[in-house]
């Protein structure tokens, strides 16, 4: 039998930087074993024997054959690993047999003798011959085979007694590598394209051989071949299987091992992007359709959602810096919240809390953190100029994933299908993820305004995902725990001792943007709208000291888009901030957005000769009261507000004002007596049908959707 073992003493040989040495002497000393070696050349050299056996610099050079890792054929364990259990029984039976007739004991040992061994015509002292006699009569083989039994045994053990089981071959399928070479390249050809038939592929692979190589060059497989081939290089390149957006992503992984950013605390990364939501959505301002996007912020190593703003048809600037103010400053939680889902004030976890019942209010919907570095996509919102300045103001890093490379953002990748199949698609009016997806008619459902879906999606954050352990939240060191989010936070102060918090709650008007005005005796005029306050005082009869400003004398003034009530100005004396109001802002009982004036204003040149903000702002909040409603007949209600709204404020064209002329209508023998004014179609509160008044009372039924949308 082989052995791994080699003697090392005076005479062995090594290969030493790439010199064949001897061993000529070894010595004993103070500092451990030594060696001496001497080269071709008669040079010694003296070194540690520890140097020599375990140093890369060295390697031995046996004197005899024995086991190597360069040998052909797999190891004991992968020919074992790849038998079933009847195939593994009948080796081990086999085995058995080679042991008695070998020792005389099935065991192989004396002391691990079984009941009756050894049998008398296997006794140790009887001679080997006669033994291998008695195994054949008891088999019924030949001597050749178990002599090759005995001789695999001596050899492999256990696994030279398996069916010998190596990688498979190659494919034999095809006639000519160059055929399937070409094959191959014509199929990533097809990746950026809409997705060939098998047939297409066959016929242009081999008009590009003919092509290439010359007719009757190559050997073209048969049609039923090609078709086999095709399948086998489908797992190299997918293209035929699967979708062509999943082929695509296929074929952009890097080349090589991935490598992946490791967080070690909170707050350390923090993951943000949008995406398009799966639920058919309302705007509660406008009363129109609307596609939603939803904008978050996670923070990478807890995986917890530190910021959501929902906002309708596309994302802004300002809306990706409001998801990175809920960071800095998050939101209060519902009062109705149930414990365990509230992050008390400051982030801290509750089990370092002294007492959790002295918590004062209702807490918050995540922990506080300030980022370290951002990690966002190529996205203008998140590469635009307002959210840089204020990332490079605040001393956060921004790194922006590889284009078109969704796994480099992989964590918030993945709460968007998990928002999507453990929550939107369980709401009315769930449309699918694509058009494959979509039921027949989702939009007879009930729908949510874009109000109540960002605080359903918060309420199921905090109660649901911040809670259930994830499958990526795990401790190395405790490699079998699965942490939830929550958990993870707690963890990750432990580990590192700290968080991030924010210095100054000030620092959230930095987030906002800026507008230049001038301040006037009457205040500041931004979008036709006045806004005013003592903080103006001193400064309405003075120069600007902002000399380069866009705007002449032109002052710096922080707004907010979704709040037009007030803006911010911050006092250049002592620095502090001061909030100017609207001078309409009594009218409003609620925040109200730029986008929602502009509609207003709209509404009211459609409905009074000579409107003010006043009155839209007025007119508009009426419209409110009837677009909130949180009943189903008063929903639906909403939806025929918004149609008429949608039926008039087409511009008239001037064909049609040609024909309303009552000249024209004389000429064209219609009638141009004075007919009744028509109602306006915009009035603050629409006088209900006996169908909707029926619906209040019973709570109506599901035929108004069946045309609701239809011109929508």
């Amino acid at each position: 039998m082989s052995r791994a073992g080699t003697r090392v003493g005076v005479g062995t040989r090594f290969r030493y930087d790439g010199e064949n040495v001897e061993v000529v002497e070894m010595a004993t000393t103070t500092a451990g074993n030594e060696v001496v070696l001497k080269d071709a050349y008669g040079r010694l050299l003296r070194l540690s024997l520890k140097e020599l056996l375990f140093s890369d610099r060295a390697a031995i050079c046996p004197d005899g054959p024995g086991p190597s890792g360069g040998d052909e054929g797999e190891i004991a364990s992968v020919v074992l690993g790849q038998l079933d259990e009847a195939e593994k029984r009948k080796v081990l039976d086999r085995a058995d047999h080679v042991r008695e007739v070998l020792t005389g004991y099935r065991s192989g040992s004396p002391e691990l003798a079984r009941d009756g061994e050894p049998r008398p015509e296997y006794a140790p002292e009887k001679p080997l011959e006669v033994r291998y006699a008695a195994k054949i009569t008891e088999l019924g083989m030949g001597l050749r085979t178990l002599k090759r039994w005995v001789a695999a045994f001596r050899e492999h053990g256990e696994a030279g007694l398996a069916r010998r089981k190596g990688p498979a071959r190659k494919s034999e399928l095809a006639t000519d590598d160059r055929w399937v070479e070409t094959a191959l390249e014509v199929m990533v050809e097809h990746t950026g394209e809409s997705k060939p038939s098998r047939t297409m592929v066959i016929e242009r692979t081999r008009s590009r051989v003919i092509a290439r190589f010359g007719p009757e060059v190559v050997p073209q497989p048969s049609r039923a071949t090609a078709f086999r081939l095709l399948e086998e290089l489908e797992r190299r390149h997918p293209l035929f299987r699967l979708s062509t957006k999943r082929n695509r992503d296929i074929a952009d992984r890097p080349e090589g091992v991935y490598g992946k950013l490791r967080p070690t605390r909170p707050g350390e990364y923090l993951l943000m992007d949008s995406t398009r939501l799966d639920v058919f959505a309302f705007d509660p301002f406008t009363l129109r359709w609307v596609q939603a996007e939803l904008s978050v912020g996670m923070d990478w190593y807890t995986r917890c959602i530190t910021g959501i703003r929902i906002t309708p048809v596309s994302t802004k600037a300002v809306d990706v810096s409001a998801v990175l103010y809920q960071s800095f400053r998050p939101r209060r939680a519902g009062a109705d919240w149930p414990r365990d889902a509230v992050w008390p004030e400051h982030g801290i976890p509750r089990s370092v809390l002294v007492d959790v019942e002295s918590l004062e209010g209702p807490g918050l919907v995540s922990p506080p953190l300030v980022p370290e570095t951002l990690v966002v996509d190529h996205g203008k919102v998140y590469v635009s100029e307002h959210l840089t300045s204020v990332c490079r103001r605040m001393g956060i890093s921004i790194q922006p994933a590889r284009l078109r490379t969704g796994r480099d953002k992989g964590p918030v990748e993945r709460y968007f299908r998990t928002l999507r199949e453990g929550l939107l698609q369980a709401l009315p009016g769930y449309k699918g993820p694509d058009i494959h997806s979509r039921g027949e008619s989702p939009e007879d459902d009930a729908f949510f305004f874009l109000d109540e879906l960002e605080a359903i999606i918060w309420e199921w954050t905090a109660t649901v995902y911040h809670r259930r352990p994830h499958a990526s939240l795990v401790d190395p060191s405790l490699p079998g725990l699965r942490m939830s989010p929550a958990a993870m936070f707690e963890h990750g102060m432990a580990r590192a001792g700290y968080i991030e918090a924010p210095r100054d709650r000030d620092l959230g008007f930095e987030f906002l943007k800026t507008v230049w005005r001038t301040i006037q005796p009457y205040g500041v005029e931004i979008g036709r709208r006045r806004y005013n306050g003592s903080a103006l005082n001193d400064y309405r009869n003075i120069k600007s000291p902002y000399t380069d400003s866009p705007v002449k004398d032109g002052w710096p003034f922080q707004v907010d888009p979704d709040d037009i009530t007030r803006i911010y100005f911050r006092d250049p004396a002592d620095r502090s901030w001061h909030s100017l109001l609207w001078e309409h802002a009594p009218s409003a009982s609620m925040p109200l957005s730029e986008d929602a004036l502009t509609f207003a204003r709209k509404l009211a040149a459609a409905k009074y000769r000579f409107p003010d903000d006043r009155l839209a702002v007025a007119d508009l909040l009426e419209r409110w009261n009837v677009g909130l409603g949180t009943t189903l007949p008063e929903r639906r209600m909403a939806l025929r507000l918004s149609r008429e709204q949608a039926a008039i404020e087409l511009p008239q064209t001037e064909e049609e004002m040609v024909v309303s002329l009552p000249s024209v209508r004389m000429a064209l023998g219609q009638s141009t007596e004075r007919e009744e004014p028509v109602k306006p179609v915009l009035t603050a509160a629409p006088e209900m049908g006996d169908d909707d008044e029926a619906d209040l009372e019973d709570g109506g039924d599901d035929d108004f959707y069946a045309d609701a949308l239809e011109d929508v």
